[in-house]
């Protein structure tokens, strides 16, 4: 790729220096957004992004060279090239191998991402003060092929409808694709274990108020045409797009809350890079009053426990788990009891 005909610049952010070389990289091709694009798209994210990020171990999916170039997934910030003020948090893996991760703690270290390729923000549910103990509840409500964002949008009604039984109050936002996300703040009293038990109990119970719509099968074989509620998003390693981060797709569209009165009569790809700024500027952000209150999870403890269904099949990547069941396909199950013809 040749080189920016554009001198690189230090902007201050926060009280610190980034410095942002290569301005006019393009990196969104499609499109024609640049480097310093998707860099002040960030700056502009402002409070709703570090709502989404403060004391958040991040992974950072990069793209050096654009859209079109290679991407990858940093989960360990090296400690050479990188400036004294940026902070770390150590996360553990399911393999019990740890990393230092980005943590962010003000704007300059989502800027000096930015300045670094990256266009998406993969945080962890938890603070690094507590990194074994999620403070976020995260439902993941994945259309499948046949279901469109009308079909998720009544999966997120009936999710609601739940957490209003349960007096919760959930916060949703757009995935950035066809999905949404919803999300709760609990307190960090669990394990990621009794987390994701959490988000099956709620992800059962929303089945089981519209069994026609939505299904928690993780065996995409037994999904159909329903909206999957999916629970292993809560799973230690897994993460999700943060609030105003942007996707990796030709459109540059923007993971964004959204109010529920609104959610219904929403357009997901309506909000992307050149949008949602001014759309922050003028009703702020829909996520505002998201850490106002952290829940009790026990609720949906005692449900997963009430139910006595067990647990459900981890993603292929996770270490066998105590009371899991077996990870076979079940059209490839041979020991899976067969319906009489």
């Amino acid at each position: 790729m040749a080189a920016s005909r554009t001198p690189a610049e230090d902007i201050e952010i926060a009280g610190h220096q980034v410095r942002l070389t290569s301005p006019d990289k393009v990196m969104f091709p499609e499109r024609g957004f640049t480097k310093r694009d998707v860099f002040d798209y960030y700056v502009a994210a402002g409070d709703g992004i570090m709502r989404a990020l403060r004391d958040r171990p991040t992974t950072l999916q990069r793209f050096p060279d654009g859209l079109d170039g290679e991407m990858f997934f940093q989960k360990r910030i090296a400690t050479r090239g990188v400036p004294p003020w940026v902070r770390k948090a150590t996360v553990t893996f399911p393999s019990g191998r740890t990393a230092e991760e980005l943590c962010p703690v003000d704007l300059a270290h989502v800027a000096w991402a930015a300045q670094m390729g990256t266009v998406v923000f993969h945080p962890w549910p938890v603070r690094a003060a507590a990194a074994d103990q999620p403070d976020e509840l995260r439902i993941d409500l994945d259309p499948q092929p046949g279901t469109g964002f009308g079909d998720v949008v009544h999966t997120a009604s009936v999710v609601r409808e739940v957490l209003g039984d349960l007096g919760w109050t959930g916060w949703p936002k757009t995935s950035g694709g066809r999905g949404v996300h919803i999300y709760v703040r609990i307190k960090p009293s669990w394990s990621f274990v009794e987390v994701r038990h959490a988000a099956i109990a709620l992800a059962r119970e929303v089945e089981r108020r519209s069994p026609d719509r939505i299904t928690t099968s993780w065996w995409k074989e037994e999904r159909g045409e329903r909206v999957f509620l999916d629970y292993n998003q809560m799973a230690r390693d897994r993460t999700i797009a943060c609030a105003y981060s942007l996707r990796a797709n030709a459109r540059a569209t923007v993971s964004t809350p959204v109010t529920w009165d609104e959610l219904p009569d929403i357009e997901p790809d309506d909000f992307d890079l050149r949008t949602v700024p001014p759309r922050l500027a003028k009703t702020g952000d829909a996520h505002a009053g998201i850490d106002d209150v952290a829940y009790d999870l026990t609720p949906l403890l005692e449900w997963f426990e009430r139910d006595g269904l067990g647990d459900l099949p981890y993603p292929p990547d996770h270490p066998k788990m105590p009371g899991e069941p077996k990870r076979v396909q079940p059209s490839k199950d041979r020991d899976r009891p067969r319906e009489a013809s």
